[in-house]
């Protein structure tokens, strides 16, 4: 009791004992508002290239956000691996396995931020043809994604960074650099563009410059921390009993993330379909689309963090209480915010693009699919569960199984069978929640949690 006592003071939070509710919601908030403040920047890069570029700079900003997600969750998926290590070695009191993990993951990372650099930039071509870009953005598109892919390593080492203090349950210091990459992305913005005249350029250098600094200092608070993340450079190295088991839970997460980010590519293709028009009213509806996932994801990652530091100390009708909570907490708030998006929808994507026709397309996009976001709330909570108990293989068959199979044959059939219009399109992805809810619903209540507990089988 005491040593744990002692860790709670040094920048760590032991989930094994107090309150449930406690825990699970000050580890979500720092989550929340970082991740808030994030998608804030990033409306803002949306809100300038809309009202101070053109038409076409908007529908490119938004057309190739599929296409960043693809790199960006499978690394995602990846890290989750390194988190799911550490949280339960830290819940069982395992601190030199923790030290090895954060050594081995951040040289995981820094060798994949290369290859991905590289392959991200040669797959830019691709990317926009298969997305069927409309001729007139496809230039704008390339250079926003040539620009992103080159700086994409800030991202990959802050997220892991942050991944690695969430583990232990810090959650408070990846949220003050996010607010300082968000603000500093902010500036950037508006100087680059209102002040240098530049365009989706000067929205993707502003992006990357934020991230790179971002990244130095989790990077530097990694060495700096007395904690048992404590990053050492001499004692970087792989130890292959643990990159082992990351890949092992990580794969799953990675190819459920990237295949599902590939497989939207094709969704934006029929969206894309429909014109610049459409377009841009579904470019302002995935801007607030990303807002109203930040409370159950947060949610669902605190979640995350508690199944795996209580599964590893052997407390699994506690990890179940606190996957309950959580589903609940992200119920309610899902729910508060659902409510404004709906009455407010024309006066939110005019925030955007002030275009009639945008306002009218995107103001649908809201209004119809903002009531489905309560099914998320239950895929990403016990998906998030399922990840933190070492199972990353179920969530991976059921999300691909949802989100990629399901849905590519709603879209084919709705698009040539039954009614191609653009409501009836977009709808695939309320119909590939829905159908993921139930799946993950149904495995949750008849797999045990501790199944896959990690710490029984390395």
């Amino acid at each position: 009791m005491q040593l744990r006592s002692f860790r709670s003071h040094r920048g760590e939070v032991d989930m094994t004992q107090g309150s449930i509710f406690r825990h699970i919601l000050l580890f979500a908030l720092p989550l929340l508002v970082g991740n808030l403040f994030q998608q804030l920047y990033n409306m803002v890069d949306t809100w300038v290239v809309g009202n101070f570029v053109s038409n076409e700079a908007f529908s490119a900003v938004g057309t190739v956000t599929p296409i960043t997600n693809l790199m960006i969750g499978f690394f995602s998926g990846l890290s989750s691996g390194a988190g799911v290590v550490i949280s339960q070695s830290y819940g069982a009191n395992k601190l030199d396995r923790v030290r090895q993990t954060v050594h081995t993951a951040m040289l995981m990372t820094l060798i994949l931020g290369v290859l991905m650099t590289i392959l991200g930039v040669l797959f830019v071509p691709l990317a926009v043809k298969l997305s069927n870009t409309p001729e007139e953005v496809v230039p704008q598109a390339k250079l926003y994604l040539t620009i992103y892919f080159s700086g994409i390593m800030g991202l990959l080492i802050y997220n892991m960074g942050a991944g690695i203090f969430r583990a232990i349950g810090n959650s408070l210091l990846p949220f003050l650099f996010l607010l300082i990459s968000a603000l500093l992305n902010t500036g950037l913005d508006l100087l680059f563009v209102l002040r240098f005249g530049m365009g989706v350029d000067g929205v993707a250098y502003a992006t990357i410059i934020a991230q790179g600094v971002s990244a130095v200092l989790i990077f530097v608070m990694l060495m700096r921390t007395k904690t048992c993340a404590r990053l050492r450079l001499k004692e970087l190295k792989i130890q292959w009993s643990i990159l082992g088991t990351i890949f092992r839970i990580g794969i799953p997460a990675a190819l459920q993330m990237a295949i599902t980010a590939f497989s939207n590519i094709f969704v934006m293709g029929y969206i894309n379909a429909f014109g610049t028009h459409v377009m841009s009213g579904w470019t302002a509806y995935s801007k607030v689309d990303q807002l109203l996932f930040l409370p159950m994801q947060s949610i669902a990652l605190g979640a995350t963090t508690f199944v795996g530091q209580n599964l590893g100390a052997g407390n699994v009708d506690r990890a179940k209480r606190g996957v309950r909570i959580s589903l609940l907490i992200a119920f309610v708030s899902t729910v508060l915010l659902s409510i404004p998006v709906i009455m407010f929808a024309p006066s939110i994507v005019a925030f955007f693009n002030q275009t009639p026709q945008v306002i009218e397309n995107g103001t649908i996009f809201l209004r119809f699919i903002t009531p489905f976001y309560l099914l998320c709330c239950i895929n990403q909570v016990y998906a998030s569960a399922l990840r933190g108990a070492g199972n990353t293989r179920a969530p991976m068959v059921l999300m691909l199984g949802s989100f990629v199979v399901f849905r590519q044959i709603y879209l084919y059939i709705m698009a040539n069978y039954i009614s191609n219009t653009m409501l009836w399109i977009a709808f695939g992805y309320p119909a590939g929640w829905l159908v993921c809810s139930l799946a993950t619903l149904i495995y949750y209540r008849c797999v045990p949690l501790d199944r896959h507990r990690i710490l029984e089988t390395t």
